[in-house]
């Protein structure tokens, strides 16, 4: 586990480089999820396997974490996740450069559910973000920084999940380069046999792309 150290709080994250990494993806998580999160976890074990970096971080402290299992607020708080994520891509790029075998590596974003608003704002934000993806995400909630995004982005979505999949297809038109991946008979938490397992290899494919 590593610390990373902004003006308002201190972040936990788990962060894993395998030898030879093209690149890293930082987890943007959402709607009460964490760095624990199975399905994200699963999806950074297959990155790493791909050849790239992931770290995963919760972008709540755990005070804030304990009000939101509460009152289901700070999830969509869209600004607080956003300044979080940038200060957390901050922190990494630094630690990157600072490091002979990670310096100039590009780094990607990974968003899920209200974590991919996040992402895709910190991605205007922040240019050097070289590729976003999002699954089962909500990139309606980043609002006016959609059409400030340069960076390639892929909007996963499982077929199942018709409403998030209609606010994708919108959203996916405000932004400059998107594709949209539907995975047939998956439904928003992509529980079904195959469903993660694609959106896993769908993500390494556009990050390898990318990156």
């Amino acid at each position: 586990m590593i610390t990373l150290k902004l003006p308002d709080a201190e972040l936990a994250g788990d962060l894993a480089i395998p030898d030879g990494a093209t690149g890293i993806v930082l987890f943007a998580h959402g709607s009460g999820s964490s760095r624990h999160s199975p399905r994200n976890r699963a999806v950074a074990e297959g990155l790493n396997a791909a050849g790239l970096g992931t770290l995963l971080i919760d972008l709540l402290t755990q005070h804030e974490e304990e009000i939101d299992r509460v009152t289901a607020v700070l999830r969509f708080d869209i600004e607080l996740l956003t300044l979080r994520l940038i200060g957390a891509i901050d922190r990494l790029t630094e630690g990157l450069e600072s490091a002979p075998h990670t310096a100039g590596l590009p780094v990607g974003l990974f968003g899920a559910s209200t974590g991919a608003a996040a992402a895709l704002a910190a991605a205007a934000a922040r240019p050097r973000i070289a590729a976003v993806v999002s699954r089962g995400g909500r990139p309606d909630l980043a609002g006016p920084s959609l059409p400030r995004v340069r960076a390639p982005v892929l909007l996963i979505v499982g077929g199942r999940d018709t409403e998030v999949l209609e606010l994708n297809e919108r959203a996916g038109k405000m932004l400059d380069r998107s594709e949209i991946h539907v995975i047939s008979g998956a439904s928003h938490l992509f529980e079904e046999p195959g469903a993660l397992e694609e959106v896993t290899m769908q993500a390494a494919d556009w990050f390898n792309r990318h990156l």
